[in-house]
């Protein structure tokens, strides 16, 4: 009597290996895509704190602001916020009137980004860049 035994064809084996490589890819591009729009939100955050920071400025210093963006920064209690990957954030404080701080975005799509595309040297399309200016 014959043993029977299972096998594999080299057809079938290859076919799994090409759909688990194909569900694998789909996953890393959600997954990278994931974390992009985290570091995105993490700007977005720190762009708040730097107006809050800022603003608090405005108001302990009877309604002015520095006319340097790190003279302001030690309004925050450890080291002002950076970028979690390049690059850095845009600052510009030209004056006790105003200042501005922008975030380049790595998402461009599907952004809440502020219309205030103009400061701090960054120009470009809506939805590049998240930029808060003094409220005052």
């Amino acid at each position: 009597m014959k043993k029977f035994v299972a096998g594999f064809t080299l057809i079938e084996l290859l076919v799994v290996i090409s759909i688990i490589g194909i569900l694998s890819a789909i996953g890393m591009t959600a997954f990278t895509n994931a974390q992009k729009k985290a570091r995105d939100a993490t700007r977005i955050g720190d762009m708040k704190a730097y107006q809050k920071a800022y603003e608090q400025y405005y108001s302990t210093t009877n309604s002015a602001y520095a006319a340097s963006c790190s003279t302001m920064d030690a309004m925050f209690s450890g080291a002002a916020p950076t970028s979690p990957k390049a690059p850095s954030y845009a600052k510009t404080c030209p004056d006790t009137a105003s200042y501005c701080v922008c975030a380049t975005l790595e998402v461009t799509t599907g952004n809440s980004a502020n219309a205030n595309t103009d400061c701090g040297g960054m120009t470009g399309t809506p939805g590049l860049f998240y930029c808060v200016k003094n409220l005052q």
